[in-house]
């Protein structure tokens, strides 16, 4: 029979401690436990895809039921457990997918089985994989044997989400963090695969794969394989690149010398022979933000070493990183940050990418014009103080001829009684031009006030009006009468008979300086003077320039209004009513036979 063929990620699994990449602080601390005996009986390994999570679970369970283990604690391969081990024939190693097997009654089959003593070895070990796809029943039926196992029973759980799992679950176990194993580590491991297969792979080529496999060694073993099938056995830099769909770093060289220079054209050139390559917008702006960041970090010497690039190319990248200032790769990395998120909401990809370029080429004039002198230019600075213009604001209510002040004149108001503290008020400049010139009101001041109304004259002078703000009149009952006389012969001038009675027959009561009280006899009263409100406080605010003034309308309680009886009636009882008194009425009613609507 044919020899059949086995992956690499399975052919070279390792198969004790210290073949594992990348994760010594586990097998160190593992190590140790096993040579002390101080082992828990429960893990919980946890850590990303493909960095050795189960490789380290199997090599625990096969150590720790050898018999001839090595000084440094390591299984000796040559035993009968093993070899069984090995085989795959070991009845004191039990593995469960937890992906598969996540009920409640999975559970309880596991659990029945941990009642029987291993027959042959010191241990029973149970290998949970993917712990985090148990059920919320499981992880209640799995809590009481995993936190009192019998002496024999080890438990060990494998997850990539360790937030998924119960904090109950965690509390009972001995949690070991795996990291993502490193570009030098993956390099170096599959340098020694090569070896051992007699293949013949650039380094260059190795560090793209351990790139593009993100510390998963699973997947960068994966890659391999691939590549080597598609080049029979001689792996380039170049067919990598082109079996991965990676594009080259030198066209972003390229991109950004276009850019740099304003060679629009060139930059659009080089785009289109990117994408006739059959390599796609997100994937250009990606790989493009990822090369600005390598030129970022190859700023500062201190970063240098956060570079991960392929052999050969660093010198490079310090070289342009040097040529290019701070803040046209900041502003690049932020513009084509927000392109790329915005890029699947795009309608038309290409244009989206073009427009992207179109900003980068133009990028380093916009931050060439915001610097003068070496300092940022700042937008709409002001030094001075400067006038607010402003219009005069038209009542919502169409104001009565009779009651309703004339239009004010455009005036500059300036309030010289401050009786706090305050910084100086800005002057305010109406744009309505002044009616009558001559009726410039006199201003009196003292100091700088004065100066300043004076330079205000000689600039606007014969443009507008200037006038002294008039200070806020305070309520006398006195005053207040006078104009509550004069507002009601306006009611009688407009027809408005009974709300002038009501108001002549009101009375006037002081709270305070801005407020008074209305007295009326009915209630009929009050709405008549509810419905005069907005425009009586309209007509007092101008008298007393004062817009604080308020009044509130009260019935006296002593007295009760007299509503005639036909106006309590409904339709019908009015109509009978009429009818009583004017029978003519009714005689009318019935010679034209016509139906009232009651």
């Amino acid at each position: 029979m044919e020899n059949k063929f086995i992956v690499s990620a399975r052919k070279y699994r390792p198969q004790n401690f210290n073949t594992v990449v990348g994760q010594a602080h586990i097998t160190t601390t593992l190590k140790n436990a096993i040579r002390n005996n101080q082992l828990a009986h429960a893990f919980l390994f946890c850590g990303p895809r493909g960095v050795g999570k189960t490789t380290c679970a199997r090599i625990l369970a096969k150590t720790i039921n050898c018999t001839n283990r090595t000084p440094d604690g390591e299984a000796c391969n040559t035993c009968n457990s093993c070899v069984s081990f090995d085989a795959g024939t070991s009845l004191n190693i039990h593995e469960l997918d937890a992906a598969s097997n996540n009920s409640v009654d999975d559970i309880r089959s596991l659990v029945e089985q941990v009642r029987f003593a291993p027959q042959a070895g010191k241990y029973k070990v149970y290998i949970v994989d993917e712990v985090h796809m148990l059920s919320a029943s499981a992880f209640n039926a799995f809590l009481k044997t995993l936190e009192e196992p019998p002496p024999y029973a080890i438990f060990i759980l494998a997850t990539t989400e360790k937030h998924k799992i119960l904090p109950t679950i965690l509390s009972r176990c001995q949690i070991f963090d795996f990291k993502r194993i490193t570009n030098n580590d993956t390099v170096e491991h599959l340098q020694e695969i090569v070896e051992k297969e007699g293949l013949k792979a650039e380094k260059a080529a190795l560090q793209v794969i351990a790139q593009k496999s993100e510390g998963c060694m699973r997947d960068s073993l994966s890659i391999l394989d691939k590549i080597v099938s598609f080049t029979n056995g001689t792996v380039t830099y170049q067919n990598t690149l082109e079996h991965l769909n990676i594009l080259d770093e030198d066209y972003y060289f390229r991109m950004l010398e276009d850019l740099q220079t304003q060679n629009l054209s060139g930059a659009m050139l080089l785009f289109d022979e990117i994408n006739r390559k059959g390599f796609e917008g997100d994937l250009v702006l990606n790989g493009l933000a990822e090369f600005i960041r390598n030129l970022l970090v190859c700023k500062d010497p201190k970063s240098a070493t956060l570079l991960e690039v392929v052999e050969g190319m660093q010198e490079k990248y310090i070289s342009t990183a040097a040529k290019t200032g701070i803040s046209y790769l900041v502003s690049a990395l932020n513009i084509l940050n927000e392109a790329e998120i915005n890029y699947k909401m795009a309608r038309n990809k290409r244009l989206h990418v073009e427009l992207t370029l179109i900003k980068l080429n133009f990028l380093q004039q916009a931050i060439e014009l915001s610097v003068d002198k070496g300092q940022v230019v700042k937008k709409k600075r002001l030094d001075n103080p400067v006038a607010v213009r402003t219009k005069p604001i038209v009542s919502l209510q169409q104001l009565t001829p009779a009651v309703a002040p004339k239009k004010p004149e455009a005036r500059l108001y300036i309030d010289e009684k401050k009786p706090i503290p305050a910084p100086p008020a800005e002057p305010v400049i109406s744009t309505t031009p002044k009616k009558n010139p001559s009726k410039t009101a006199a201003v009196s001041g003292n100091g700088n006030k004065k100066n300043l109304l004076d330079t205000l004259r000689e600039k606007y002078g014969d443009q507008y009006a200037i006038e002294e703000v008039k200070e806020a009149e305070n309520l006398t009952i006195e005053r207040l009468q006078q104009c509550w006389d004069t507002y009601t012969l306006e009611l009688e001038k407009q027809l408005k008979h009974s709300s002038a009675g009501t108001f002549k027959s009101a009375r006037l009561e002081l709270d305070s300086d801005t407020r008074f009280t209305v007295t009326v006899s009915a209630l009929t009263s009050q709405k008549f003077v509810e419905q005069e409100k907005t425009m009586l406080l309209d007509y007092l605010h101008t008298e007393f320039n004062n817009r604080a003034i308020l009044f509130d309308v009260l019935v006296e309680a002593s007295e009760r209004e007299d509503i005639p009886a036909h106006m309590r009636l409904n339709s019908k009882q009015k109509f009978e009513y009429i009818a009583e008194q004017y029978p003519l009425v009714r005689d009318l009613k019935e010679r034209l036979n016509l139906e009232i609507d009651y």
